[in-house]
């Protein structure tokens, strides 16, 4: 079958890694199953793990990505969660890992995954849209409305809107009845963003007219401060990563003062992958695709990603 794997890892060229052609088809195990796949989304992990980051060396060649929309054996159309993990929530399992990092992942025309890890397709939306939930929609949903702690009504920073889960919070955000504020270094991104559905936009550590109930963080060290300064005291920093700095500098003052609560997130579990699928065929709410390319064209979308060309997803089809 066609796929694109990961042969090899270079932290500063690792696009160098990435090998488009044949490889095996899947194999499967008790309790798993194959999905012939029709989408499969891009995340910034598919670029890390060509940059060496969270695989182990002995494990390539591998097939990249996390995120899969398809056709399960019994031609049912289906979501692929991207957690490999046991528990009532995956999460937090020790042994927990994702697609394309101990197993082969989703860019390929099949792939095997545990039966369990199997979500109901809503008709109403496409296999390209459903393809973008499983990673980045699915970490924005669990932010919002599990781990900020908001009501209704609240206002919410998302920090450097265009990437897939700040726009999908900035989208899901909207329709859960939060004021939403986003900011970017890009006008036409800014732009774009109120388009999606946010109230007002800023230029990235532009001062804002009021401190906000929750910030979405996303980007790390160079909106770090700027999150700081802009949270309520008691208010809540949600992080799900870091694209700009892993390190970003820690005002200890500023902490005390605010008397925050910093949340990591890391996805979610299946039962909120279901949720979120039905959220969206309930509202009306659909992941932004920045571009759909044949998965034989999956080097351009990579270059895309790493040059940051990016509003919303980039979807690969089989």
């Amino acid at each position: 079958m066609f796929a694109v794997t990961a042969t090899q890892t270079d932290p500063d060229n690792p696009l160098a890694g990435l090998t488009l052609g044949e490889r095996p088809e899947p194999e499967t195990r008790d309790g798993w199953t194959t999905v012939t796949v029709r989408a499969a989304a891009l995340n910034h992990h598919d670029l890390w793990t060509l940059k060496g980051v969270g695989i182990r060396q002995e494990r390539l060649p591998i097939v990249l990505g996390c995120d899969a929309a398809g056709v399960d054996e019994d031609g049912n159309e289906v979501i692929v969660h991207a957690v490999i993990g046991s528990g009532a929530d995956e999460t937090l399992d020790p042994k927990r890992s994702l697609l394309s990092e101990v197993h082969d992942g989703t860019f390929a025309e099949r792939v095997a995954v545990p039966r369990r890890n199997l979500v109901p397709k809503p008709a109403a939306l496409t296999f390209e849209q459903a393809a973008c939930l499983p990673t980045a929609w699915l970490t924005a949903y669990r932010m919002l409305f599990d781990k900020a702690g908001l009501q209704p009504g609240s206002t919410v920073l998302v920090q450097g809107a265009g990437g897939g889960v700040a726009t999908a919070l900035i989208a899901l955000g909207r329709a859960g009845g939060f004021r939403v504020w986003a900011t970017s270094r890009s006008a036409d991104k800014r732009e774009r963003a109120l388009e999606l559905g946010a109230d007002q936009v800023f230029e990235t550590g532009a001062r804002l007219p009021e401190r906000v109930d929750a910030v979405m963080e996303t980007v790390g060290q160079a909106t770090w401060d700027h999150s700081l300064k802009s949270l309520r005291p008691g208010g809540r920093i949600v992080v799900s990563g870091a694209t700009s700095g892993a390190v970003p500098p820690a005002d200890l003052n500023r902490v005390f003062f605010l008397q925050l609560s910093v949340v990591g997130t890391t996805m979610g579990t299946r039962d909120q992958l279901q949720r979120l699928a039905v959220f969206l065929e309930q509202t009306g709410v659909r992941p932004v695709v920045d571009r759909t390319l044949p998965l034989a064209e999956a080097r351009d979308g990579f270059a895309a990603l790493a040059a940051g060309d990016v509003f919303g997803k980039i979807v690969f089809t089989a």
